[in-house]
């Protein structure tokens, strides 16, 4: 048995993945850049503008529902920079796990890659469960009343009936994916197609009834419970409050950075698809969410199917099909979009033997996942069975952000750290201290580098290590004291102004620091600009939006966490590929080592004279 000390636990910990690694992959290179755009923008633009649009209108935002999804539209291209650097750098299977395994180590990639199968797992299944809402709102609501007749669920906070429909269309789409991935992607094309040209026919026939009028209601006209009118009817704090929800219409993008193993040029497709998907994405939910805002006061709008709801009401039946129908087929592109990444996963974690070995085994004739897709099916369907909607949404954002926090903080740890294959203080072209000047300089001096160095060490990797750690604590302070300011902005004192800013002084010093001090010099086609500023903003959003999750949210990810603990404590440990790594090249050097004692052993006993027998034993 190995005993464990501090130094062995938290080596075990923090052991990271090798940034190039040379095992051959087995998945099938078949995506080109069109495909991987296809399929950000299929798994993104789904329930985000068919059902988002009209709820955070009605409930959050008002006409203002446009200003929350641009606020989520910067948040998710910060966080999509970061993603696409990170794809350029790291193309393989596995997105925000593998570049955390590789940059931090092997328990936090852990963490993050579990968090992914939730973010997926539970993403598909709100997708599958809003694609049998608009299927029932076509057909009458019948599944929903036999359904809920016949076979109810009576169990607070779960479905009133199981989706019997949800499940077996999941199922469908595991098979379908798992037989494939270009075959998969190619109905995906198909499907994303057919979604955008809804989208657009929404947005064109809108405009012929559109109203500014819609925007500047009166606040005696408005109901009671739908806030003040005009553009802002629930002020600022609604606004942020809807662009917290509107943000999950932009989850879904970094499925793109999921599928790299299997693109045909990663480094440069990935880059570009994410910022294309990205950008098409924003334009779809701002047209839309404007259109259908200027068609119907907000207090108005249908909260579940809003785009047939406002067709029906001005009796264009037609159109009202059109986009029912549309809908459906963007779902299914939406779905097989959230669908795609998770056996890639999957198959990352149990290939790095993180998680059963099983799962990530290679089917011969498809080459892919195949029992690893068709489990995380069966989990996908199950939730979405049992499960309603809202309460997906909410499990899958926290996931999400905190994966769009810790690929920022690669990307900043990376982005300084010192070259592994070179040496620093052998370098003619760059300054770089040497280990007496390291000692002897003066804390300040090395924190705003002051004495120039160009060439980054292990010093001030360290310093960038420690700043982003800081940075990402003083984020959630400076966050919780930003909330008084949007929730009570009427009974603001000074001294919330000075906390307020007290914290961010720290905050902009932290990556003033982080600024100054030498980067690396890996040749890469595509950079995240403005470093560190843009991934240090991307992390502070994202660590605000967090914690506007309500507490429940906050206790079923913990309970999914602690399972996650379990697994990796009495599983992954154990079966870590870096672990048999260490010990296969532990045991070849104690065998070594043994083998060369005993040579000398015998060199002592007969001189250089030593029996040819026992060269060949030792050999």
């Amino acid at each position: 048995m190995p005993t464990w000390s501090v130094t062995n636990v938290f080596h075990v910990l923090t052991r990271k993945k090798p940034l190039e690694d040379s095992n051959e992959s087995k998945l099938a290179k078949v995506l080109s850049a069109f495909d991987l755009t296809a399929l950000g923008i299929g798994s993104t633009l789904g329930v985000g503008v068919y059902v988002l649009a009209g709820e955070v209108s009605k409930q959050y935002a008002g006409p203002a529902v446009v200003i929350s999804f641009l606020i989520a539209a910067v948040a998710s291209i910060f966080a999509g920079l970061c993603y696409a650097e990170f794809g350029a750098r790291v193309p393989k299977a596995g997105s925000a796990y593998i570049y955390s395994y590789v940059t931090i180590g092997e328990f936090i990639a852990f963490l993050i890659g579990w968090n992914l199968i939730l973010e997926y797992a539970i993403g598909s299944a709100s997708v599958v469960k809003g694609l049998s809402t608009y299927l029932d709102s076509l057909c009458g609501y019948a599944m929903r009343d036999f359904l809920g007749t016949h076979l109810p669920i009576n169990i607070q906070g779960l479905s009133a009936y199981p989706d019997i429909f949800a499940f077996v269309v999941t199922i469908l789409f595991s098979w379908a994916i798992a037989s494939g991935a270009k075959e998969s992607t190619r109905v995906n094309n198909v499907f994303t197609m057919l979604n955008l040209g809804v989208v657009l026919f929404v947005i064109v026939a809108g405009l012929f009834k559109v109203s500014s009028s819609n925007w500047t209601i009166p606040k005696e006209q408005v109901p009671q419970g739908y806030g003040e009118g005009g553009f802002m009817p629930y002020g600022v704090s609604g606004i942020i409050k809807g662009a917290a929800v509107c943000f999950y219409g932009f989850i879904g993008f970094d499925c793109i950075a999921t599928a790299g193993e299997e693109a045909k040029n990663p480094k440069k497709s990935i880059p570009f698809a994410v910022i294309v998907s990205l950008a098409m994405i924003f334009l779809a939910y701002f047209g839309v969410s404007s259109v259908l805002t200027m068609m119907l006061p907000y207090y108005e709008q249908d909260e579940s199917a809003p785009l047939p709801h406002v067709f029906r009401i001005y009796g264009w039946h037609v159109a009202e099909y059109v986009v029912t129908i549309g809908a459906m087929f963007g779902l299914c592109a939406s779905l097989m979009g959230a669908m795609f990444p998770l056996p890639r996963i999957v198959f990352a974690m149990a290939n790095d033997g993180l998680l059963f070995k099983f799962m990530g085994e290679i089917s011969n004739k498809y080459r892919t996942p195949f029992k690893g897709t068709l489990l995380t099916g069966l989990l996908t369907g199950i939730l979405a069975a049992i499960f309603n909607l809202s309460q997906l949404v909410n499990m899958m954002s926290i996931g999400t952000l905190l994966a769009y926090s810790m690929v920022a903080s690669c990307v900043l740890m990376l982005r300084y750290e010192v070259d592994e294959r070179r040496d620093s203080r052998h370098i003619s072209n760059g300054r770089a201290l040497t280990l007496e000047e390291e000692e002897h300089c003066a804390l300040w001096r090395r924190l705003f580098n002051m004495n120039g160095q160009t060439v980054p060490t292990r010093q001030t990797s360290r310093i960038v290590t420690v700043m982003v750690t800081l940075f990402s604590l003083c984020s959630y302070v400076f966050s919780q004291i930003l909330t008084k300011f949007e929730e009570d902005l009427s009974n603001i004192t000074e001294y919330d102004i000075v906390a307020l800013l007290l914290c961010a002084i720290p905050l902009t010093l932290m990556l003033y620091i982080i600024s100054r001090q030498p980067t690396s010099g890996v040749k890469l086609s595509f950079k995240v600009p403005l470093v560190p500023w843009l991934p240090g903003i991307s992390i502070l959003i994202n660590i605000y939006l967090m914690i506007k999750l309500d507490i429940l949210t906050w206790v079923r990810f913990s309970i999914w966490i602690a399972i996650g603990l379990a697994i990796f404590l009495t599983y992954s440990m154990r079966n870590s590929r870096l672990r048999q790594k260490e010990q296969r090249t532990s045991i070849s050097i104690l065998r070594d080592s043994s083998e060369a004692a005993l040579l000398s052993q015998e060199r002592s006993k007969y001189g250089n004279e030593v029996p040819l027998i026992l060269m060949h034993s030792t050999s």
